[in-house]
């Protein structure tokens, strides 16, 4: 169902895609959400938002030599109101994606001198409150040799897992297999290229879009074509290295103490990306009125 959708998708948004170029990029200024008041969190690395009635939720983790941990922070207040922790000490913990309700994908990626034979990702429940949690762990080899990573994706429609390297000049994506094994290495498949020194990603909510970060700029890419659609600035940061959507925005963050989190829009080619957006919706009354199938 997920690819027929996209597929119909795919003709919805053809004509948005081509005239990308001609639209205005989004304000590289950002707006400031929160800062964060925990003095533990010294090097915010990966990020997620989870709405809520009061506003949201961000969830974040520090970069490699922290213990196993994520941090639950309050949009309104910056404040930590939750710590998820676990035992073992993880080896460079990079990124964070969304794994259903209440729970985040851990990215252990990380590998700088390029040694590892494996890296893992953990499912962590999050949100307020503290706990002590034995999370469901699974290790993912790439096919052709270490890499060093900092991001991890979660199809919102399917939930499969994939890793952007961070390559100088470029990095590579890699596929996990759909349903993974706790009980055995899951392979990695390369899927595509990506830009250089990326340090984030995220999904759309529709699943028809995926913007990586590097320090400097964010680039927006169809799925699962992995087509490029557009680029833009990002707020200048003294070392960006989160990303993540939030409600209609891509929300941004920095390593470094008591750093700050800021809106950032998404550019007007975004907006087809989305399955439940403006495009996707045409779409559906285009099917009720003709009969095409979805």
């Amino acid at each position: 169902m997920a690819d027929a959708r996209r597929a119909a998708l795919a003709v919805a948004v053809a004509v948005p895609f081509l005239l990308g170029a001609a639209a205005g990029a989004p304000d590289p200024t950002g707006t400031p959400v929160l800062r964060f008041g925990d003095p533990d969190i010294v090097e915010s690395s990966g990020l997620a938002f989870t709405a809520t009635t009061r506003g949201g939720l961000v969830h974040t983790v520090n970069d490699s030599g922290d213990s196993g941990r994520v941090f639950t922070v309050d949009t309104s207040t910056g404040s930590t109101v939750g710590v998820t922790s676990w035992g073992g000490d993880p080896v460079d913990v990079e990124a964070l994606a969304p794994a259903g309700r209440g729970h985040v994908w851990v990215a252990d990626i990380g590998d700088n001198r390029r040694v590892r034979d494996s890296v893992e990702v953990l499912r962590v429940p999050v949100g307020p409150g503290d706990r002590a949690v034995t999370p469901a762990a699974y290790e993912l080899v790439y096919p052709d040799g270490a890499r060093d990573a900092e991001a991890l994706l979660a199809d919102p429609l399917t939930g499969r897992l994939h890793v952007v390297t961070k390559g100088v000049f470029a990095g590579t994506v890699y596929a996990a297999p759909r349903r993974l094994r706790s009980d055995r290495p899951n392979r990695l498949v390369e899927v595509a290229e990506a830009p250089g020194l990326v340090t984030d990603a995220t999904f759309l909510p529709g699943g028809g879009g995926v913007v990586v970060r590097t320090y400097s700029s964010a680039h927006l890419t169809a799925y699962p074509s992995w087509q490029k659609v557009a680029s833009w600035e990002l707020p200048a940061q003294d070392q960006g290295e989160g990303i993540a959507y939030a409600v209609g925005e891509l929300i941004v963050s920095t390593e470094g103490a008591r750093s700050e989190v800021l809106a950032v829009d998404l550019p007007p080619e975004a907006g087809p990306t989305d399955l439940g957006g403006p495009a996707w919706t045409a779409l559906c009354w285009l099917a009720v009125a003709t009969g095409m199938p979805l």
